[in-house]
């Protein structure tokens, strides 16, 4: 495959895509687990099929569509979130709802054949262009310039979102930054294992990089070296079957979360054995 990779541009785009996307998902994954916004990354990251279906329609490039519809909405779910007045699962599910029919219904309004969606739903790796490719490397050094410059604020916000308030950090605009990261990061994703499989890319790694360690810094190396790991053994798994990419990657990085449990798991319950047996005796 590497003999591949250098004779085809295809694959070198495929290559620096995974490489970015590892870098995001394995900054913002961590976070958005430990902050338990996993489903409302999804709900993010749906919506964006309505910028898709928009860019179609009026003929700019989807995928502008798919960040702006992602701002959209994570700025409106953190809006109602803060302010209270209804449930933030509620939200997140009818923005979700909302999204994915805004995108069906503009495709059905495009006159003549539709086009194919397949690559923004399932995710294609292969099929990223240099455009695409620029894109991502803007979001990319953005969503990792902004965790560095505020690294200890987000650590005070992560573990104690009070305290940090306390001491005059400002978390309802770490808040809302960290939602608008995530609208950032889901956009890079979408051209990897698109807007449905994206969750898994998002949250696999930084579960893993938990058993490896306790500190923020450290998990968040450990969730991007494991990104690489899924998005490169996926698109070599994907090459030489040809299986789905962004399937391929998914299930690897499910697979690999799988076992790490049941090797955790295994070794707790092998201490509390042991603990229960010295008790015995």
């Amino acid at each position: 495959m590497i003999k591949a990779i250098i004779e085809y541009q295809f694959l070198q785009n495929a290559v620096l895509a995974g490489f970015l996307a590892s870098i995001v998902c394995g900054i913002i994954g961590v976070i958005i687990v430990e902050k338990k916004l996993v489903m409302m990354s999804g709900g993010i990251a749906h919506t964006s099929y309505g910028g898709v279906g928009l860019g179609y329609l009026l003929g700019f490039e989807p995928i502008l569509g798919a960040f702006i519809f992602s701002i959209g909405a994570a700025l409106g779910i953190g809006f109602i979130k803060r302010k209270g007045g209804a449930r933030t699962d509620v939200v997140i599910a009818l923005f979700w709802s909302l999204g994915m029919a805004l995108g069906i219904l503009f495709i059905s309004l495009m006159k003549g054949y539709p086009p194919d969606m397949t690559s923004y739903l399932f995710g294609n790796i292969l099929s990223v262009t240099k455009s695409d490719l620029y894109f991502m490397v803007v979001l990319t050094t953005v969503v990792a310039f902004t965790i560095i410059a505020l690294f200890h604020d987000w650590k005070a916000y992560m573990f104690d979102d009070e305290f940090a308030s306390i001491i005059g950090i400002k978390t309802a605009f770490l808040e809302y930054l960290l939602l608008l990261l995530v609208a950032m990061t889901v956009v890079v994703l979408i051209r990897v294992v698109g807007i449905i499989l994206v969750l898994s890319l998002l949250t696999a790694p930084a579960a893993v990089s938990e058993n490896f360690s306790n500190k923020l810094k450290g998990r968040i190396i450990y969730a991007v070296i494991f990104g690489n790991i899924f998005c490169f053994a996926g698109l070599w798994i994907s090459y030489i079957t040809n299986m789905a990419s962004g399937a391929s990657i998914v299930i690897l990085s499910v697979l690999c979360y799988l076992l790490c449990y049941g090797v955790r798991f295994a070794n707790n319950r092998r201490k509390i054995n042991k603990i229960e047996n010295v008790e015995a005796n």
